[in-house]
């Protein structure tokens, strides 16, 4: 154990899904938490106010140096959950400013304030996709590659800040999560998966990726924030499915109808083409972008070995399982929004 409990946690990004999910894993396991917000960004609604209640909220941005040395004041660790997930065009010069520079002032703050730990949560675009249906593990090292996204150099660059803050002393773990699914904000990051499926979005395909319950990321990290562990990266990954059968069991789960148009490499470029036409007429983002039109048509395997071996008692839950409790999260908030 390299805190004391109950010790005094700073969490980045405490406002964002996963940010959020860590920060009640903290704060049902006896921690003191403090986290940053942002003037914009509202309380999320899905976590329980019992629980935002015992946080210490303090007004700041990872990218206002001030603000942020001013909350590592008197804390024993930090988990940094802040990051920018966009597939746009328009938002990579501020996805870039907040994934790197913003990491980059996390790290050297942490030196200088002697924090006794700093666990990034970064994600498995750092280390890169595969074409050809490749097992990834933590031992991949990063290519350059046109499936790689803008997103995913942009994670990658800021691992490379936090191995760089390794380099000069700080005790880091960094975990590596796939696709994240749960109960959140259906208008952001990976959540809106379940509102694409919803809304009755017609496109699926064949391509292959990893997915893992929110839950578990929250609290495979507080279980690493634990442990005595330095210098190691995990990849966090319930299982590997393919696109068609993710949106099959949302679609289930919301009682929708199914995709029912395969897309081809063709008719994907075709289709994230539509969309951005048809946004440009509604105002509001198409459902599909070019590159997770581009992602969608790839396989790649997560291989959790390593997180297993390390946390022997932690097992991941099944995506049929959280995919079922974020249906009914989502159904429910609609049905309240409703009444």
């Amino acid at each position: 154990m390299l805190i004391d409990k109950p010790g005094k946690i700073l969490v980045t990004g405490g406002t964002g899904f996963v940010g959020a999910y860590i920060i009640r894993e903290l704060i049902q396991k006896g921690y003191t938490v403090r986290a940053i917000r942002r003037d914009s960004h509202k309380s999320p609604f899905y976590i329980s106010s019992d629980i935002l209640n015992k946080v210490e909220w303090v007004p700041g941005d990872i990218l206002d140096i001030v603000s942020l040395e001013e909350a590592m004041k008197n804390i024993d660790a930090v988990v940094h959950a802040a990051a920018k997930v966009s597939f746009k065009k328009s938002d990579r010069a501020e996805m870039f400013r907040t994934n790197i520079e913003g990491t980059a002032n996390v790290v050297n703050l942490a030196l200088e304030a002697g924090i006794g730990k700093l666990v990034h949560i970064s994600s498995v675009a750092a280390l890169g996709r595969t074409k050809n249906g490749d097992t990834v593990t933590e031992e991949k090292k990063w290519e350059e590659s046109a499936t790689n996204t803008f997103y995913a150099l942009s994670k990658y660059h800021a691992e490379m800040e936090v191995w760089r803050g390794m380099g000069e002393g700080l005790n880091v773990t960094v975990v590596n999560p796939s696709t994240i699914l749960g109960y959140g904000d259906w208008n952001e990051s990976s959540s809106a998966i379940f509102k694409n499926v919803f809304n009755e979005f017609p496109w699926y395909t064949t391509g292959i990726n990893g997915f893992v319950d929110v839950e578990d990321v929250a609290r495979a990290t507080v279980l690493l924030l634990e442990a005595d562990i330095r210098g190691e990266r995990f990849i966090l990954n319930g299982d590997n499915w393919t696109f068609q059968q993710l949106f099959n069991e949302i679609a289930t789960g919301f009682q929708k109808r199914l995709p029912y148009r395969r897309a081809t490499p063709f008719l994907a470029a075709l289709a994230w083409r539509l969309e951005k036409i048809k946004s440009l007429f509604t105002g509001k983002p198409g459902l599909l972008s070019r590159e997770s039109a581009r992602i969608s048509q790839t396989k790649t395997y997560f291989n959790t070995a390593k997180i297993k071996k390390t946390l022997p008692d932690f097992t991941f839950t099944p995506l049929s399982t959280s995919i079922e409790n974020a249906c009914k999260g989502y159904l429910g908030s609609l049905q309240s929004r409703s009444q």
